[in-house]
């Protein structure tokens, strides 16, 4: 993950809702300025990637003629998310997305047929390398790119689903009209591991059903974070897959911090999934001054029935991670069906539950 700043446990706060800014200074003077080079060169070699990976695109159904001014985007790269994306649409449908724009790699499961019939989808596929393509971030970054200028922009894997203050009463336009009236570009939000309270290839869930249903349970606690002194990023980690993969070595559990959604201008380009992007003033999605400033939650549904034999598959493609043999071990317990649940697991009652746990904040947003 690059040099790390001071670290910093917030049990039962979210990293985003606390003031954990002024744990690592701003770089100022001759060495803020070298860096401030190096991030812009960084920043153009990525686009100049992601216009290169653009040819290994190739459009299914091109849609973007209708989106409007204003309209929120939202974008994804998916494999084998047919059991998923019913209910993803519907939920972020619901929320205010008007316009999808998904890159389907070589899935075997049928899910574009599904969303090349959507209205509001446009879908382009491709069979090359996941992870030489910075897992999937090239191929988005050109659609950003190409299509994100001006727009608010949610970008999301296929099992994520966003959740925020008042989400089910305010729209994502009512929320990205209060980051504007604040002069906020970037939102930040953190991945919460959702899963159920037996074995996790246990039960049944239709595509249409809203998987939490299933998987209504999750770690309200024992979160860690620091501030990446480089791009002044939150990094966080912890909750189920910290506690119950990598209790021996919590350094290599998963980066749960997120800034998914961001008011996107052609320039600008995500480095390490949706952890930090660049320019870095966007990831600054916490607050330095003792206050809060309005997060979300990603409700993380990776743990429905199927995960098993998925993990199998998945250890054997390699494709997820830049060094996939250290996490064989990983997999191999995904493959021996573990039981996430323990008697210190909380249920998930909505997003006042997770306001008052400190995992996310309305900031002032009332």
């Amino acid at each position: 993950m690059g040099s790390r700043g001071a670290t910093s446990s917030f049990p039962r706060r979210l990293p985003h809702a606390c003031a954990v800014g002024e744990l690592v200074p701003p770089l100022t003077g001759l060495t803020g300025a070298l860096l401030a080079l190096k991030l812009r060169l960084r920043r153009q070699r990525l686009l100049l990637r992601a216009m290169r990976k653009r040819r290994e695109l190739a459009p299914v159904q091109d849609r973007t003629a209708q989106i409007a001014p204003g309209d929120v985007l939202c974008f994804l790269c998916l494999r084998n998310e047919a059991q998923r994306l019913p209910h993803f649409l519907a939920h972020h449908r619901a929320l205010g997305v008007r316009h999808f724009l998904a890159v389907d790699n070589a899935s075997t499961d049928g899910p574009a047929r599904l969303l090349a019939d959507q209205p509001d989808v446009s879908l382009w596929q491709t069979s090359a390398s996941y992870k030489a393509s910075r897992f999937g971030m090239d191929w988005l970054t050109w659609l950003q790119m190409r299509h994100g200028h001006g727009h608010w922009c949610l970008t999301l894997d296929a099992d994520e689903l966003l959740v925020y203050p008042h989400w089910q009463t305010r729209p994502l336009s009512a929320l990205t009209g209060w980051l504007e009236m604040q002069g906020r570009d970037s939102f930040g939000a953190l991945t919460l591991d959702m899963y159920p309270e037996g074995p996790v290839s246990e039960g049944r869930v239709e595509p249409e059903d809203d998987p939490i249903r299933h998987l209504a349970w999750f770690d309200a606690g024992n979160y860690q974070v620091q501030v990446q002194p480089r791009m002044r990023n939150l990094w966080v980690q912890g909750g189920a897959r910290a506690r119950a993969f990598f209790a021996t070595d919590p350094r290599r559990a998963p980066t749960l911090n997120k800034t998914p959604l961001v008011r996107w201008h052609w320039r600008n380009a995500y480095v390490n999934s949706t952890h930090a992007l660049l320019p870095p003033r966007l990831n600054q999605v916490y607050a330095t001054d003792g206050g809060e400033l309005t997060s979300g939650v990603l409700l993380h549904t990776k743990f429905l029935p199927g995960i098993t034999d998925r993990s199998a598959e998945e250890k054997a493609r390699a494709e997820h991670f830049a060094d996939a043999s250290q996490y064989a071990a990983y997999y191999d317990r995904l493959t021996a069906d573990p039981v996430l649940h323990t008697p210190a697991s909380t249920r998930y009652t909505g997003w006042r539950q997770l306001e008052a746990l400190g995992l996310m904040s309305r900031g002032g947003w009332i």
